[in-house]
């Protein structure tokens, strides 16, 4: 029994502009994925000292329980200069009577942070603001009486 042995293929100029090709195009890739997925996804600071932050974890925990028990919701609004917030309790019922104060702010810059009380509507809670297009964080601070304080960040966008 015999078998063709064939001689080695030679590596040519061609072949290694092409695996230069495949890896830069990897890297290339990879690196315009990475910009994609942080250009669309929601970033910023969750808390400037992740140490500092640690020493009241379980505490904080405990609350965030305690006012997530209620079953509140909140929805925020931004048009024409006006900062809207309507907040329900876990039964759909406007919560009433509560002094509501937000700051607003980019989630990643506290340079355009302001701080609003907001006014109760009829249907909600408004303060008046100017927001530039672009991503916005709204930390919502509410004093419910005898109920205590909640809390909630909502991100939203303006076009």
């Amino acid at each position: 029994m015999t078998s063709k042995i064939s001689p080695p293929r030679e590596f040519t100029g061609r072949h290694m502009a092409l695996v230069m090709g495949l890896f830069f195009g990897t890297i290339i890739t990879v690196n315009l994925t990475m910009a994609y997925f942080a250009k669309t996804t929601w970033s910023g600071l969750v808390v400037p000292n992740s140490y500092v932050a640690s020493q009241t974890f379980d505490a904080d925990t405990a609350r965030r329980r305690n006012e997530a028990a209620r079953g509140w919701s909140a929805e925020t609004s931004y048009a024409e200069g006006r900062f809207r917030l309507a907040l329900a309790d876990a039964s759909g019922r406007p919560v009433t009577g509560a002094v509501v104060r937000v700051t607003i702010g980019h989630p990643v810059n506290a340079t355009l942070d302001r701080t609003l009380t907001l006014t109760p509507t009829g249907d909600g809670y408004e303060g008046e603001t100017d927001l530039t297009p672009g991503r916005w964080e709204a930390r919502l601070a509410v004093e419910a009486g005898e109920l205590g304080a909640w809390h909630r960040d909502i991100r939203f966008s303006v076009q």
